[in-house]
């Protein structure tokens, strides 16, 4: 499936050239008006980002944690805004927000992992915002749900607005996992597939959750061709009465970029040699691919056998003892092989559920 839909250019709204990302940086919340003006006017001359952000409201999951100022932050952030001549973007989570956000003069708004996840919600605030032409960002829901996301972008599209962005922040996960929430950058891509020319801009301080991995998911996003990225910076991270683990320092988060890669987009444009020599490697992918394939094959055969086995002699599906074997000795080949063993895990995951679901059918269908 792939939608063409007729929204509006990102450098169209967001005052940048069509082929630079889109920087947005700024607290992930307004803690005070000085806090939020030295923050930003720290930013403002590195002249690097294009949008500043900054938490009014702050869904929390717990309650008795910092949950925003409010109506408080709104004013500190007109002021600032004038002050420093810069736009700015907030969250939104209810149309109250939205009638508060747009009488302060906020430039974007953006809509959190835990509102797009509820379509009532989205649905409250699509039509709240029917007549509005202001941009609007979407961040992905909290779990890895696909549907979700996609059912977000199209109620705001319905109701008329055309300046749509999603941010992609990362997926909640029971697993252990070195990130605050999972890339699953699988989900995006696809996503990016269905909606081609819907801008997605990267969130590292929310998938990551600590400033070591900013760098290295700031340049995975850039290098899957991300519109930009949206990185949180405070003026003393460590005093932060949010997310402070996530947060760099305005001086830090302009090293941080710095360092990283914007590369090219090829196209069918470049030379014949490169376009050659690419299609040479992209035929051995395929090649590799099939071979894959059928070895996939081979196994769910010897799956099915398996199976058979366990059935004639009255054995229970799930072995723990072997999914415990076969995770240990698989992560230790993948060592040997000079392979990343958390990719080779994940891979191993999906295999086993697809063992499970084959074993259950065959089970299902004895008589």
């Amino acid at each position: 499936m792939n939608i063409s839909l007729d929204i509006a250019p990102l450098h169209s709204w967001a005052n940048i050239s069509p082929k630079q990302p889109l920087i947005i940086s700024g607290p992930c919340s307004a803690e005070s008006e000085e806090q939020l003006y030295q923050t930003c006017h720290q930013l403002k001359q590195k002249n690097i980002v294009h949008l500043y952000r900054a938490g009014i409201w702050k869904p929390r999951t717990r309650p008795n944690s910092f949950e925003g100022y409010g109506v408080t932050a709104l004013e500190w952030l007109k002021n600032v805004k004038n002050e420093l001549q810069i736009p700015f973007a907030i969250e939104v989570a209810s149309p109250a927000h939205i009638e508060q956000a747009l009488k302060y003069g906020v430039d974007v708004l953006w809509i959190g992992a835990r509102t797009t996840v509820n379509p009532f919600n989205v649905q409250e605030i699509a039509d709240a915002l029917k007549g509005v032409d202001v941009p609007v960002l979407i961040k992905n829901p909290v779990n890895p749900d696909l549907a979700l996301w996609i059912g977000a972008i199209e109620r705001l599209y319905n109701a008329g607005l055309r300046k749509l962005a999603v941010i992609h922040r990362g997926f909640s996960s029971h697993l252990p996992s070195k990130y605050r929430n999972e890339p699953m950058w699988q989900i995006p891509i696809e996503l990016k597939t269905i909606f081609p020319n819907l801008p997605i801009i990267g969130d590292p301080s929310h998938t990551g959750g600590k400033r070591a991995l900013l760098q290295e998911i700031a340049q995975q996003a850039l290098d899957l061709n991300y519109d930009g990225l949206m990185i949180e910076s405070h003026i003393n991270p460590d005093v932060a009465l949010s997310d402070a683990s996530q947060q760099v320092t305005p001086d830090d988060f302009y090293t941080l970029l710095s360092n990283l890669k914007f590369r090219i987009v090829k196209t069918d444009n470049m030379d014949s040699v490169f376009i050659n020599q690419l299609d040479q490697i992209r035929q051995q992918i395929d090649q590799a691919d099939r071979e894959l394939l059928e070895l996939l094959k081979r196994r769910m055969s010897l799956v099915e056998r398996a199976c058979e086995y366990k059935i004639d002699n009255n054995v229970t599906i799930f072995q723990v003892e072997r999914w415990n074997e076969i995770f240990r000795s698989r992560q230790d080949w993948s060592k040997k092989l000079n392979l990343d063993p958390e990719f080779v895990t994940e891979i191993y995951k999906l295999i086993h559920i697809e063992s499970i679901r084959q074993h259950t059918e065959i089970m299902m269908n004895v008589k």
